[in-house]
């Protein structure tokens, strides 16, 4: 579906990781500064320093509320940069962290989130090098902001992108999903569902690093993030030039994600996820993989959705319980704004 993008303004749509931003990466990033080493649209940037192979990322967190069950703008912050790295392989390293904060913040609340971004960073097990604090006037901001890049190393024998994924590959997903995006958008609106959400957010380096010991036919990994899984599949698939079919009744969601998809008419295949990923592995190792995936604490839901064919490439079906097939689009929008 053809999106056409405002040449004059910028939208909320811009943000959130659909088809407009696709767009707005593609006719304005892309066009005045793409080059070989961002123009692949990873995670993390991929380059050689010294004889070794490194991981660059950097991303911006916007999140509203600040503070929500499972987590904080802090502990998103962290956690979401040393997630980008381990999706290239990378054994996350150093992190740097620039603030801008809006004049009023409670100074105890902004000491809350710097704490809570030191436990990120322990339970990962990297560390905060470098970073920057600029205060803007009142109403110039929303409470804080924060933009944290992160670099790490890829071991030489890791080769993961999401341009690796070959016909045959089993689809999994880490986890239930939909979880953060539910809890956001409840808090921010006030919403009491009979059971409460939790924000998933977590580090993922660990679990990663075990999941690549066990298996080198691990090709493609990514973390669905905005867009949720829908958009990430969708990016694999028009990467690798492949097509992926996926079990509707195999994708893990929580009753509590669901009744609430349910009663606000939202998709859990495109809600925001901060501590669930996808990899797509050999089908030989795809059982080993479960087991090692499902003795790790981020990966004890751990399923297998689909698999990778060389039918439709660039395209993602779903095909549900009765057999029937359907299209998985990338929205043109979000369902809701500043979920990350």
């Amino acid at each position: 579906m053809a999106v056409a993008m405002d040449e004059k303004l910028i939208l909320l749509g811009h943000g959130s990781g659909g088809l407009l931003s696709h767009e707005l990466i593609e006719k304005v990033f892309l066009r005045h500064l793409g080059n070989a080493l961002l123009t692949p649209l990873e995670d993390s940037a991929l380059f050689e320093s010294a004889e070794r192979l490194l991981a660059f990322t950097t991303d911006s967190y916007v999140v509203k509320p600040i503070f929500f069950p499972g987590g904080d703008i802090g502990r998103l912050a962290v956690c979401g940069t040393v997630n980008d790295l381990s999706m290239r392989g990378a054994r996350p390293l150093h992190l740097s962290a620039g603030f801008i904060i809006e004049e009023g913040l409670p100074i105890d609340d902004l000491e809350t989130i710097v704490a809570s971004m030191h436990a990120a960073a322990d339970e990962a097990g990297v560390t905060i090098v470098c970073g920057d604090t600029k205060v803007v006037e009142k109403h110039a901001a929303d409470k804080l902001f924060i933009n944290t890049s992160g670099v790490g190393a890829v071991p030489k024998n890791v080769s993961v992108s999401v341009s690796n994924a070959q016909p045959g590959d089993s689809v999994i997903v880490s986890g239930t999903v939909g979880d953060h995006g539910v809890t956001i958008l409840s808090q921010r609106q006030g919403l009491q569902f009979k059971s409460l959400t939790k924000s998933d957010v977590a580090p993922l380096n660990g679990l990663v690093q075990e999941m690549l010991a066990a298996c080198p036919g691990i090709h493609a990994m990514r973390d669905p993030t905005r867009g949720g899984l829908a958009t990430t599949l969708n990016e694999i698939a028009k990467s690798s030039k492949v097509g992926i079919e996926i079990e509707e009744d195999r994708i893990p969601v929580s009753d509590a994600v669901e009744r609430a998809c349910e009663m606000l008419g939202l998709d859990p295949l495109y809600l925001a996820n901060e501590g669930k990923l996808v990899v797509l592995v050999a089908k030989e190792q795809t059982e080993h993989l479960l087991e090692v995936m499902r003795n790790h604490v981020y990966g004890r839901a751990a399923a297998v959705i689909g698999q990778v064919t060389s039918e439709r490439p660039g395209r993602v079906v779903m095909r549900n319980p009765f057999g029937i097939r359907r299209t998985i689009e990338i929205l043109a929008s979000d369902q809701f704004p500043r979920i990350c």
